[in-house]
């Protein structure tokens, strides 16, 4: 693999350029590219001209996207396939009874990432999008796959700053820390008011045929006394999605 004078490969500049892509990027420039992986627009536009040779970027006039055999090899490779293929029957029934967003997420280094959505008109108002994330601390998603993860990912998250995105977001050490032991005392998280004022998010874990959790399902609701009402049957389908890991689709 060739190599800039930094060491650098040109698989690694490569990986630069297709993540200046952000959740709200259908297309970019070329100096935008450039701009955001950091490389001078000669190197930008030649390793552009080569993502495109193979398919992984697309050119549309003077404009980059994201290609369609990227996301193809993407879809099919991912781990989260069989994950999502168990879970949507399950978030399909309780997005029906329930009618508000129905969500599906995995823990991706210090992040909740976001791998399905359900939604439908009217439903309360919903910061989380499809391969959207945020922070572990401000979402309930984010608080179960915590709560059952590593302990130095725990210690690494409470020793960062974290960002409020209300007067209820958890903004510090002890407020985690007693946030965690709730939702392993309970099962569950419960998050009302922590991204938005008027919404409450609960969360159940997912767990695999090794009784470790994988993956966290939710829904965000009004944030009104109807919320603990939802509880139930969100909990009804995170055991649901589990038995379906559980049995069939083994750890690789």
């Amino acid at each position: 693999m060739a190599r800039v004078h930094t060491g650098e490969s040109a698989l690694a500049r490569a990986v630069r350029i297709v993540e200046s892509f952000g959740l709200d990027d259908s297309t970019l420039t070329v100096s935008e590219i450039a701009r955001r992986s950091g490389l001078h627009i000669a190197t930008a536009s030649r390793l552009i001209e080569e993502l495109v040779g193979c398919g992984w970027l697309e050119r549309e006039n003077r404009r980059v996207r994201i290609g369609v055999r990227l996301w193809e090899v993407a879809s099919r490779a991912s781990a989260a396939v069989g994950l999502r293929e168990a879970a949507m029957p399950f978030m399909e029934d309780l997005h029906a009874v329930v009618g508000q967003h129905t969500q599906l997420a995995v823990l991706e280094g210090d992040e909740v990432l976001f791998i399905e959505r359900l939604t439908a008109p009217g439903a309360a108002i919903n910061y989380s999008r499809i391969a959207g994330r945020l922070p572990l601390h401000a979402s309930s998603s984010g608080l179960v796959l915590l709560a059952y993860g590593p302990v130095d990912l725990q210690e690494r998250v409470m020793g960062q700053p974290m960002r409020a995105y209300t007067d209820n977001t958890i903004r510090n050490a002890r407020q985690l820390r007693s946030a965690l032991a709730e939702v392993r005392r309970q099962g569950y998280a419960f998050c009302a008011g922590h991204i938005y004022p008027e919404t409450t998010g609960i969360a159940v874990p997912i767990r695999d045929a090794h009784g470790a959790v994988i993956a966290a399902v939710a829904l965000i609701v009004p944030n009104d006394d109807s919320a603990y009402a939802q509880i139930p049957a969100l909990q009804a389908t995170g055991r649901g999605i589990s038995r379906v890991m559980a049995s069939h689709i083994r750890p690789g």
